[in-house]
């Protein structure tokens, strides 16, 4: 099992930047991906930024040269650095890890943390 705990988010005006964390614990050896997700009011939940466990990062086009996705090790923990925040980057965000095995589950999902963008 892998056990997600998300914080940093809140409220900033349209412009600003926030950084979320998200805390690994549990089998985290067997953790090959995280992810950061985003979900809107009446909007289906999407990818926001990944990064594998060989450091390979992913965004989406949308966030792509305002986030940035990074992880430390020693800490367990991935962040996801946003700058330049629009009021459409308001929803909540959600912290995904993505682990190997035999015995399911292999996705896992934290509490989610709020991001609320003033225009």
């Amino acid at each position: 099992q892998v056990q997600l705990v998300e914080s940093g988010g809140g409220l900033v005006q349209a412009g600003g930047s926030l950084r979320l964390s998200c805390a690994a614990s549990g089998s985290i050896s067997s953790i090959v991906y995280m992810g950061w997700y985003r979900q809107a009011p009446g909007k289906q939940r999407e990818l926001a930024a990944g990064i594998t466990s060989g450091g390979g990062t992913n965004y989406a086009d949308s966030v792509k040269g305002r986030f940035t996705i990074s992880r430390d090790n020693a800490k367990n923990t991935v962040y996801l650095q946003m700058n330049s925040l629009k009021p459409e980057d308001t929803a909540v965000y959600y912290c995904k890890a993505v682990r190997t095995g035999i015995i399911p589950p292999y996705v896992f999902w934290g509490q989610g943390t709020q991001v609320t963008v003033s225009s």
